[in-house]
């Protein structure tokens, strides 16, 4: 479960009372909210980095083991993956939303590209040019495969192939609405994957310029230059060829609310279309608050915060009754 940005921005606001700081706008509190999670964010990897060295120096002991897969699990929420956008020949880009790149593969056999021609319910397509190709003969094997990759040259989206038709059709089904008719397809075989590996600038050039370690289609290697990734060898060119898996970068969290008019208090509206939660676990709450407040300019520890939310428990509690 995520941490509420409304019960943090709550609490803030209770202990900025509470030290007589002033009014802290909606405004100010989505830039500290921001500013907390980014924080935060990239402290899991610093954990988690650290753990791995300790874990080396056999320095961890069993009692990490929990903590590994908390910071693991986190860090897996926003890893994902996508076919990358073709920049320039063998030059391939990186989405915007990207943290860091975990691995990179080459689909390097393509079936089957084409176009599509038609489209029917239950995610249907046709390609009226593999009709004399594309049959459920046999029914064991047909052809293409099911489970194969198809991708959306035109939009980069992917699907798996579920069904083939019967000859004759040029029909198959594929897993996900993601394509209109004259969209361009790409369809790979789900066992030729290769992983790309990466190297940096002064090692690809001693790379590529001996016959014994030049990269091959077989062993590719990759670069990185800011949002974009260079593919070796160069005559990797093919469009939707590239598949990146990477960890994003968390959405920015955003309290929204419905404004009263003057001298009225904002109201928390979840409705709004630009809402958004923090995406980190609800138990970094008090981590979370404890950040805001020191870039408030209030000087409160964890611990605090967490004592602070008790003793409003009990409050509300005895007021209660």
């Amino acid at each position: 479960m995520a941490a509420s940005i409304n019960e943090v921005r709550n609490t803030v606001l209770a202990i900025a009372n509470k030290n007589n700081y002033g009014y802290i706008s909606p405004q100010d509190f989505n830039l500290y909210a921001q500013q907390a999670q980014m924080d935060m964010f990239e402290d899991y990897f610093y954990s988690y980095n650290n753990w791995i060295q300790r874990q080396n120096s056999r320095q961890s002991g069993t009692g990490y083991a929990d903590i590994e897969k908390g910071l693991v699990e986190v860090i897996d929420s926003f890893s994902t993956q996508v076919f990358l956008t073709q920049f320039n020949a063998n030059i391939f880009s990186l989405p915007s939303n990207y943290y860091l790149v975990n691995k990179l593969f080459y689909y390097s056999t393509p079936l089957f590209t084409g176009t599509i021609t038609g489209t029917s319910p239950g995610n249907v397509i046709t390609d009226s040019t593999q009709s004399a190709v594309w049959t459920n003969v046999p029914n064991s094997n047909p052809t293409p495969p099911i489970g194969s990759i198809i991708v959306n040259t035109t939009t980069l989206k992917e699907a798996y192939i579920t069904k083939v038709d019967a000859p004759n059709t040029g029909a198959i089904s594929v897993s996900a609405d993601i394509f209109a008719i004259g969209n361009s397809y790409v369809i790979y075989s789900d066992t030729k994957i290769r992983e790309v590996e990466r190297v940096n600038q002064s090692k690809i050039f001693l790379l590529t310029n001996s016959m014994l370690t030049a990269p091959t289609k077989t062993y590719p290697a990759y670069v990185l230059d800011g949002n974009n990734i260079t593919v070796y060898p160069t005559t990797i060119t093919n469009k939707g060829a590239i598949r990146a898996q990477y960890i994003r970068y968390p959405f920015t969290p955003k309290w929204t609310y419905v404004d009263l008019g003057t001298g009225g208090e904002p109201v928390f509206n979840s409705s709004q279309p630009d809402f958004q939660d923090f995406e980190l676990p609800d138990s970094d709450e008090p981590l979370l608050i404890a950040k805001i407040c020191q870039y408030v300019g209030i000087e409160i520890r964890e611990a605090d915060v967490y004592n602070f939310g008790k003793a409003e428990e009990n409050s509300d509690s005895q007021e209660t009754f």
